[in-house]
């Protein structure tokens, strides 16, 4: 495993990004992808399913579309470009898994930064958390059976990793025709740390560790107790970390927004400080 990190100024922020993935130790192909464009104000986790480098075509597929996207002029333009390439993708995965004759899907969770404002698109249960004054937000919502029964109240969220299915998620990139993506979207502050990964990380370690590993290193440090972390306890999963933090840049002023403000997948102000 490879932990590559980097500094890039975007606008009125600058930002410090690390990332690394790794097969774990049990499995002997990584379906995992990652993206890192901090260039553009983009990232992204996918998590492959299906098995038989299905898994691993499908997570490629969404890090690649992403990847070739031309680098877009403002806020609006990134978001529909990033919504255009999965609904792509989706379509592609469908016809690959009529070919194969079984699923080829995968989760994806991605982040947007454009100003000091960000935005989170995902389908499925790779997350996105946001680490701010000490404090962890989960900003994604999982798609997943067992979110389902925690919504419903039958589950206690301490259940989750260890219910029998919680490895069924309810949507995701190639598993029905019409992609229903989910999106939210807020303001960034100076000093703000955000957090992208896949479940082979969150079965086996909790938020509130996730905020003490995060805080207490510089960001690759950060992600390399993530992962090492994750494989101590068994590591029986892919592991993809994604860390991105935000401070911002002198003399430089905020011109641009992601979306529209009015729309109701807005963080409510309950939701973040």
């Amino acid at each position: 495993m490879t932990t590559r990190s980097r500094i890039t100024p975007l606008g009125p922020l600058t930002v410090r990004s690390a990332a690394a993935t790794h097969v774990g130790r049990v499995r002997k192909l990584n379906e995992d992808s990652l993206l890192d464009r901090a260039e553009i104000g983009l990232w992204a986790v996918a998590d492959g399913m299906g098995g038989h480098h299905r898994g691993e075509y499908a997570s490629a597929a969404i890090t690649q579309a992403l990847e070739a996207m031309a680098a877009p002029d403002g806020a609006p333009a990134l978001m529909a470009a990033v919504k255009s390439g999965l609904e792509a993708v989706n379509g592609q995965l469908r016809i690959q898994g009529q070919r194969s004759g079984g699923p080829v899907a995968s989760t994806v969770v991605c982040l947007l930064l454009s100003g000091w404002n960000f935005a989170c698109v995902w389908a499925g249960d790779s997350r996105l958390y946001l680490l701010r004054d000490g404090r962890i937000f989960r900003v994604s919502h999982d798609h997943s059976v067992v979110q389902e029964l925690v919504d419903a109240g039958a589950l206690d969220p301490d259940e989750m990793s260890s219910h029998p299915r919680s490895n069924e998620v309810t949507r995701a990139i190639g598993a029905v025709d019409d992609l229903a993506l989910d999106m939210r979207q807020g303001r960034a502050q100076p000093g703000d740390l955000f957090l992208l990964c896949s479940d082979g990380l969150t079965r086996f370690v909790g938020d509130r560790e996730l905020a003490a590993l995060l805080a207490a290193t510089d960001l690759a440090g950060a992600v390399d107790a993530l992962v090492a972390t994750a494989l101590e306890r068994g590591g029986s999963d892919n592991v993809t970390v994604v860390a991105v933090s935000c401070q911002a840049t002198p003399g430089t002023d905020d011109v641009d927004t992601l979306v529209l403000k009015k729309r109701p997948t807005a963080i409510a102000d309950e939701s973040l400080p």
